[in-house]
């Protein structure tokens, strides 16, 4: 009796244990993600590329009713965006997000949400958002970013 009580317990600890290092993951996942948007709009190169894995799989893909583009590699994607960070301006843009899923599987996360973003120049219509992560040396990083954006109803 008491072995099976003790057996209980061990097995409670572990799940309480396990659950609260998925926790502790996900808020470091989406801490990741937020810090790589506010980046991005406030043109702060050095904090958004240090959310990336620079890694030859990493991709970036965009999508709306005008144009589709992707980079494939941290090479294509940190070149792709040179002329960005050099030529834009810094936006207060004001950004709602609704995280849809969140996926750990140990060192890899699947993470789906919609966003919306409103600046001071332009008001752009829902985003549905993926993003793959990886942790890498105990950090997690963006690995793919897939945005396809709705077109703004009127």
């Amino acid at each position: 009796m008491k072995k099976s009580i003790l057996f209980c317990l061990l097995v409670l600890i572990t799940f309480g244990l396990q659950a609260q290092k998925e926790s502790k993951d996900i808020v470091a996942i989406k801490e990741v993600i937020e810090k790589e948007t506010k980046a991005f709009f406030e043109i702060d190169y050095t904090t958004w590329q240090a959310q990336w894995a620079h890694v030859p799989h990493s991709f970036w893909s965009f999508a709306d009713t005008t144009d589709v583009n992707f980079f494939s590699g941290w090479d294509e994607i940190n070149k792709g965006f040179e002329k960005y960070f050099k030529t834009s301006k810094p936006s207060n843009a004001k950004i709602e997000r609704e995280w849809v899923s969140m996926n750990v599987y140990g060192k890899a996360a699947y993470v789906v949400f919609k966003q919306k973003v409103e600046d001071e120049t332009i008001e752009r219509g829902e985003q549905a958002e993926v993003r793959f992560l990886e942790k890498i040396n105990g950090k997690w990083k963006i690995v793919t970013v897939a945005v396809i954006r709705k077109p703004k109803e009127h």
